[in-house]
């Protein structure tokens, strides 16, 4: 399942195949826009350079902080507080809205800004944890891959992003490093 907060977070992108490719999609002003499309947010397109910027920081800042809670560590007040602080540059109202002949309450964004957006990533990012499903993050177990999911199987046990391209390779992978070396045995035989 995809979420605000790994698709942003995942703007980083790295050849999950092992290839030197990568490409650091928040300046990419097409990403951009289909980023703010998909998730329905608003914001100047292209973001200017101190936007970028901010949002590569806060990137890198809430992957190394999913990445900690991935490997089980506990989340900590300044923890809370980064992410309050990049909530807190999110001003909403509250507005009736009517959806499919239902009555609704939705929070609307005051601003129409890249903060805006950090602010709902954060948010989404919050409303996992607070959930109580701050356990299903995860880092892909293929090195060369480096994204962060959120694991929604049953099981609670996805270990690859995806298992027809990370987990497919890594089993490829784990196929031949073990006919490799029963190869080599067999030459050490003889």
């Amino acid at each position: 399942m995809d979420r605000l907060w790994t698709d942003f977070v995942n703007s980083d992108y790295h050849d999950w195949r092992g290839g030197e490719r990568s490409e650091d999609r928040l300046g990419n002003v097409s990403w951009q826009q289909d980023f703010l499309n998909r998730w329905q947010l608003e914001a100047p397109v292209p973001a200017s350079n101190e936007e970028e910027s901010a949002m590569r920081s806060f990137r890198d800042d809430l992957q190394a902080l999913a990445i900690r809670l991935s490997n089980g560590k506990l989340f900590t007040e300044k923890d809370e507080a980064w992410l309050n602080d990049f909530m807190m540059a999110g001003e909403v109202i509250r507005q009736i809205i009517t959806q499919d002949q239902q009555l609704g309450v939705a929070l609307v964004p005051i601003h129409r800004h890249w903060a805006q957006v950090m602010a709902e990533v954060a948010a989404d990012f919050a409303v996992t944890l607070v959930e109580g499903e701050g356990k299903r993050i995860r880092s892909c177990d293929n090195p060369d891959c480096r994204w962060i999911f959120y694991d929604d199987t049953r099981s609670r046990t996805q270990k690859y992003c995806d298992d027809k391209m990370c987990g497919n390779l890594m089993k490829v992978r784990r196929f031949r490093a073990k006919r490799k070396m029963h190869s080599n045995e067999e030459k050490t035989k003889t």
